[in-house]
C-alpha cells in the first residue's frame, strides 16, 4: 500500500463556459432532487463544494489517460463524479452505469441537455455489466460513495483492461478500507497505487495488474452479501 499523500491542489482554472456548464448541471441536480432523492445536500453553495469540486479531485488522475480514454462510472446515481468529469475532460468518453431506471433517465436527459456527446448511460447492475458488454473495456473506472473497497473492487476491476485504474473517492476510513481489501486485491489481481488526501476526501487509486478471473464479478448482490 502507498503512503497517504498530502492534499492535492486541483487548480483546474475553469474557464467561464466550463464553470457555467457545471453550474447548469448542479441546478438540474438540485431541481430534480425536489421530485425524487438524488442528494441529501440541498444548499447550492454546499453542493458546489461537496459534490462538484469533490468530483473534480479525480480530474488529475484522468489527465494521465491518453486522449479518447474510455471511462466507466459505477453507481452513478445523480451523476457524481462522472458528469462534472465529463464536462472538464471532454477528450474522454464516459459510460455511466446506474441500476435505477429513474436515475438513469435523469442522467441521460441531463447529458443531452448539457450537450455532453461523450456521455453514454447504461441501465444495468454493475455485476451484470462486468460479466457482459462492459468486461475489460475501460481504461479507468470512477466511483464515489458506492461501497466499501472490498465490494467496490469486485464491481470495478472486471470492467478494466489490464493496466487500467480504478479511482474511488473515499472518506476518512479509506486506509481501513484498503486494509480490509487485501484479499480482494489478491483475488482480483489489483494493487493499490496511491492513496491521496484532498480538501474534500481521500482518493484511492488501484491498478489492474492481470486479467480478472472469469468468475468475478459474482451474481448481482453477492459481492455485497459476501465480500471477498
Amino acid at each position: 500500500m502507498s503512503d497517504v499523500l498530502p492534499p492535492l491542489d486541483v487548480s483546474l482554472h475553469l474557464d467561464a463556459a466550463t464553470e457555467a456548464r457545471l453550474r447548469a448541471y448542479l441546478d438540474r441536480l438540485l431541481e430534480t432532487n425536489r421530485s425524487f432523492n438524488l442528494t441529501a445536500i440541498t444548499d447550492p453553495a454546499e453542493a458546489w463544494s461537496k459534490h462538484v469540486l469533490d468530483s473534480l479531485t479525480i480530474a488529475p488522475d484522468l489527465a494521465a489517460l491518453p486522449a479518447g480514454g474510455a471511462v466507466a462510472d459505477v453507481g452513478s446515481g445523480g451523476g457524481l463524479p462522472a458528469i462534472p468529469l465529463a464536462i472538464v475532460t471532454p477528450q474522454h468518453t464516459f459510460t455511466l452505469v446506474e441500476t435505477t431506471a429513474k436515475k438513469a433517465r435523469f442522467l441521460a436527459e441531463t447529458a443531452e441537455a448539457l450537450g455532453l456527446g461523450n456521455v453514454h448511460v447504461v441501465t444495468e447492475r454493475s455485476e451484470d455489466f462486468g460479466q457482459g458488454a462492459g468486461r475489460e473495456r475501460f481504461d479507468a473506472v470512477t466511483s464515489r460513495a458506492v461501497s466499501r473497497l472490498p465490494v467496490l473492487l469486485e464491481l470495478t476491476l472486471p470492467l478494466l483492461r489490464v493496466g487500467g485504474v480504478s479511482i474511488a473517492i473515499k472518506g476518512e476510513q479509506a486506509e481501513l478500507e484498503v486494509a480490509e481489501a487485501q484479499n480482494a486485491l489478491r483475488v482480483l489481481h489489483g494493487s493499490v497505487e496511491a492513496v491521496r488526501r484532498t480538501d474534500t476526501g481521500v482518493i484511492v487509486r488501484v491498478r489492474k495488474d492481470r486479467a480478472t478471473p472469469a468468475k468475478y464479478p459474482r451474481r448481482a448482490g453477492e459481492p455485497k452479501r459476501a465480500p471477498l
